[in-house]
């Protein structure tokens, strides 16, 4: 951890975002770009556009996506000072395409070093380097954080599936529910929208400097350069699978319209606002001791008050969470709108998708370690729960009506709206009532802890 970085990312918090670095740093981004322009000029190649390329030739350009910190560093000199016989672009990609070149120029591939970036813009480069970095950094690294989470509320659902808790709607006393199913609905919630990340298609684009294929068509007329781009993505998937998969636009201006970018941010930002109602939730219990944390040896709650033990870790979550989705909603302003065939704002924009996607795992990490720390006190849930026994007068009256009572919900409301009462008081009331003695054991049966519906099935479902 450097004590010296501006971001808490790359400081405080480096060891937990650290698992997104080979997918979203500045050297990933070379490496992702010299990967596309590999296979781009391997594709050529295959399609005979260029001569025959050997199984040790391909080897070569293959070997240089393995990038070493010494060959990013010098990808990153070509384009701030120079390097060797190479003057100072001060153009990112064209930097990568040196690079490629230089290192090919000491190969049998040397007299081919020109169909490197051949008839591409840098954004046929740029878009299907963010795609796979989308595609792997989604697939290695947040899905699988996801399903941890999932997996977790899943065994909390089954641990405390029948425990019977206090629902509180607005605030106030409501229908009793369990723990168990209360935990079920976010595992459900989180379930759905993780099934809708994960089957987005990634649109990108091989298609020139305005999406035309206009130098390609020049050099190569009588090449169906549609079908060539089609079948170079498909490639591509194939090359690194993921559940995520590029999709062919062939229809954009100089850049792909970035749309499918924000069917992916627009699905996380769901899913964080999931989790941010799930930790003020689980911050809330815990103010009201229903769910306890273990302590840590030598951890500290407060700097004066000795005995807290703060819900941090929920804390930490929700506010990273709030930090990634207010990037996604810049994204989702920001990235489709390119003023006519292509303007460069949107490639600084870009460049933070690592920055969301690491507030997005700092926070499921806290999470994480936030739940592995946590019990319910079923002895206290239970005790508040039967110091509430208005809450069986929605089962009353709702009987009442079935049996043809007049008025039932105005008697329960007279008899306990604002009031505090207890099961006796029900009983009494119960007593006074004109039915038969049958609906009155019925009703009386009812109390807080067994008046939960279906709650305990439904987490079981």
């Amino acid at each position: 951890m450097s004590l010296s970085s501006i971001s808490p990312i790359d400081g405080r918090y480096r060891k937990t975002a650290e698992p997104l670095a080979p997918f979203f740093s500045e050297s990933a981004l070379m490496r992702y770009r010299i990967i596309v322009e590999g296979e781009y000029l391997i594709a050529l190649a295959d399609a005979k556009l260029v001569r025959k390329f050997s199984d040790k030739e391909k080897k070569i350009i293959r070997a240089l996506y393995n990038l070493s910190a010494a060959d990013a560093q010098i990808i990153s000199n070509i384009e701030t000072k120079g390097y060797k016989n190479i003057k100072a672009t001060d153009h990112d990609v064209k930097a990568v395409e040196y690079f490629i070149k230089d290192k090919l120029s000491r190969t049998s591939l040397k007299d081919v070093l020109e169909f490197t970036h051949f008839a591409l813009t840098s954004e046929d480069t740029n878009n299907l380097a963010y795609g796979l970095m989308l595609k792997l950094g989604l697939d290695k690294i947040i899905l699988p954080k996801l399903q941890e989470i999932i997996k977790s509320l899943n065994y909390l659902t089954k641990k405390y599936h029948s425990l019977p808790m206090l629902a509180r709607t607005h605030g106030q006393s409501a229908s009793p529910t369990t723990f168990g199913k209360e935990f079920k609905v976010f595992a459900e919630r989180l379930k759905r929208q993780s099934h809708i990340l994960e089957n987005v298609g990634i649109s990108v684009k091989l298609n020139g400097a305005t999406g035309n294929y206009n130098a390609a068509v020049a050099a190569f007329p009588k090449v169906d350069w549609i079908k060539f781009s089609k079948n170079f993505i498909a490639q591509l998937n194939k090359l690194h699978t993921s559940s995520f998969m590029l999709e062919a636009n062939l229809h954009t201006t100089q850049i792909e319209p970035h749309d499918s970018y924000i069917e992916i941010f627009d699905a996380l930002r769901r899913i964080n606002s999931i989790l941010i109602d799930f930790n003020q939730d689980m911050w809330r219990y815990i103010s009201d001791e229903w769910i306890a944390q273990r302590p840590r040896e030598g951890a500290v709650g407060s700097s004066t008050m000795p005995h807290k033990i703060n819900p941090i870790k929920f804390e930490n979550s929700e506010g990273n969470l709030g930090l990634a989705n207010a990037l996604f909603e810049f994204f989702a302003r920001k990235l489709p709108i390119s003023r006519l065939q292509r303007d460069l704002s949107d490639s600084t924009v870009e460049r933070n998708f690592g920055t969301a996607l690491a507030h997005c795992l700092i926070a499921y990490e806290y999470l994480l370690k936030g739940l592995s720390r946590v019990t319910v006190d079923e002895k206290k849930v239970r005790e508040v729960l039967n110091n509430h026994p208005e809450v069986v007068a929605e089962a009353i009256q709702t009987v009442l009506r079935r049996e043809g009572v007049k008025m039932p919900y105005e008697k329960l409301k007279e008899l306990t709206r604002g009031k505090k009462i207890t099961l006796k008081d029900l009983h009494q009331f119960i007593d006074s009532l004109d039915v038969n003695d049958k609906v009155k054991k019925e009703l009386k049966i009812f109390t807080p802890e067994n008046y939960t519906g279906l709650a305990t099935k439904l987490a079981s479902l």
